[in-house]
């Protein structure tokens, strides 16, 4: 199978085993043995833009700092308008590719503000979606490229280091063929384990009616409770691809599978390295827009293990949510937000000013030799020159002495409403102390704007989330 040229091809597989006729089924299925951790069905009025509290919309050419074209030398410019992006009031989101009177195509992407969809250890991580493709086949649907996909989460705010972090391709599509794509792309490129930059795939046709004429539901399995562990692929319950641990080499596998966990992306992209890959250059003066991936729902499960996705991963980096009410801890579930106090004008670059605080206490950990991470949902709204900033500090016997404080470089929002990620690539300015075990120590985050003229949003409940080294 071909997929993408360049870093990022698409991603994840669903399923629950309906295939409908193009109408909404409505709420998420039951899926029996499985808990379900998240998801969305996507209810609204028509033209209303999906729930912002679940996803974020990607606009552009491509990340502030990354690969131009998204990497995979796609052509379209994403867009938050309802026109590309939106509810159709069925109970389905409408990602609907266009083209101007230039010949300039626009088109939808999203990702899910959570970065944390991971199996649980000794357990299995089911996501799904049902879908139906763009309605669209033969030469009007040349540079077509829907997908379903997931990445890992170390890739926020990074940019570069695809495909070591790995990636589901759940499903994608090109040049509306009547087939499913499935691919795992990891290591190095080009080559490597995952062979890249094609990627370990494979593909099918839809069962029953085509995958363009009707829904069908795609899902993704990771399963750690075999030895060794597996991925796999299904649509409408019929498994079509399976990659296992025994592939590759250790250290590819724990690269992609030992951080944090995925963040769910859905889009329909026209033309790059794929589709051109399967038809020539695409799109042709032949290709036909304003035909739309329906997607029906979202859904994310666990089955069995003795953790859920936010608890600590293998490495022992265990994670913690800025709670609402200025805890920190496990995630709430839902989506909240605190206000970060305006500068004033004021400085207070490394010097906390009106910080929102966040505690855990009661920790006892062995430090891991690593280092603190965390990914902050910070939004400045309109204004401009925001800077919110973040202090990580560890008390480690708990007796109010932090014996290891470190201030992060201020992140400098943009005027666009919406969060962005303030993570750690920023760097660290300063800190003090040294690491060491925690005996019922304490963890301590304060956020707040550093320079500025205007008041901010930090996310919170599920969202904002800081690892520390320790097991």
């Amino acid at each position: 199978m071909l997929a993408a040229a360049l870093p990022l091809t698409l991603a994840l597989a669903g399923f629950v085993g309906l295939t409908g006729t193009g109408t909404a089924q409505g709420a998420v299925p039951p899926a029996p043995g499985w808990t379900l951790q998240w998801s969305d069905d996507f209810d609204g009025a028509d033209r209303a833009l999906p729930s912002s509290a679940n996803w974020q919309t990607d606009t552009g050419h491509g990340y502030p700092g990354g690969p131009g074209n998204w990497g995979t030398g796609e052509i379209q410019n994403y867009t938050a308008s309802p026109d590309n992006l939106s509810l159709d009031g069925n109970g389905n989101l409408r990602i609907t590719p266009l083209r101007d009177g230039a010949g300039n195509w626009t088109s939808g992407r999203i990702e899910t503000r959570r970065s944390d969809f991971k199996a649980p250890a000794g357990g299995t991580l089911r996501i799904e979606s049902r879908i139906q493709m763009p309605n669209v086949t033969g030469a009007a649907a040349s540079g077509y490229w829907p997908a379903f996909w997931a990445l890992g989460s170390p890739y926020r705010g990074n940019y570069w280091n695809w495909p070591g972090i790995g990636e589901f391709d759940i499903m994608e599509n090109v040049n509306g063929l009547n087939s499913v794509w499935g691919v795992l792309h990891c290591g190095v490129n080009p080559g490597g384990p995952c062979n890249e930059t094609t990627g370990i795939g494979a593909s099918r046709a839809c069962p029953g009616a085509s995958c363009q004429s009707a829904f069908h539901t795609y899902r993704f399995e990771w399963d750690r409770s075999l030895t060794p562990n597996e991925l796999r692929w299904y649509v409408d319950d019929q498994l079509f691809h399976t990659v296992r641990q025994n592939q590759m080499d250790a250290a590819s596998w724990s690269n992609m599978t030992d951080h944090a966990g995925y963040f769910i992306l859905l889009n329909v992209a026209i033309g790059g390295a794929f589709p051109d890959a399967l038809g020539g250059p695409t799109p042709t003066a032949a290709t036909v827009p304003g035909r739309p991936m329906l997607v029906d729902y979202v859904a994310v499960w666990t089955r069995g293990g003795g953790s859920n996705p936010t608890d600590p991963p293998p490495t022992g980096s265990s994670t913690l949510y800025a709670r609402p009410g200025a805890g920190l801890g496990d995630s709430t579930g839902s989506a909240a937000s605190v206000t970060l106090a305006s500068a004033g004008g004021a400085n207070y670059d490394g010097t906390p000013n009106n910080p929102q605080v966040f505690t855990s206490s009661g920790i006892t950990r062995t430090y891991n030799g690593g280092s603190t991470q965390f990914d902050l949902f910070v939004d400045a709204g309109t204004n401009i020159g925001n800077g919110p900033q973040v202090r990580v500090s560890y008390d480690r016997t708990g007796d109010g002495v932090w014996d290891r404080t470190e201030t992060y470089q201020y992140f400098a929002t943009d005027p666009l409403p919406g969060y962005e990620h303030y993570t750690q690539a920023k760097g660290l300015k300063s800190s003090t102390g040294s690491h060491g075990n925690l005996v019922n120590g304490k963890v301590r985050i304060e956020v707040w704007n550093a320079i500025g003229g205007g008041a901010g949003t930090l996310g919170v409940g599920n969202q904002s989330v800081v690892r520390i080294p320790f097991n």
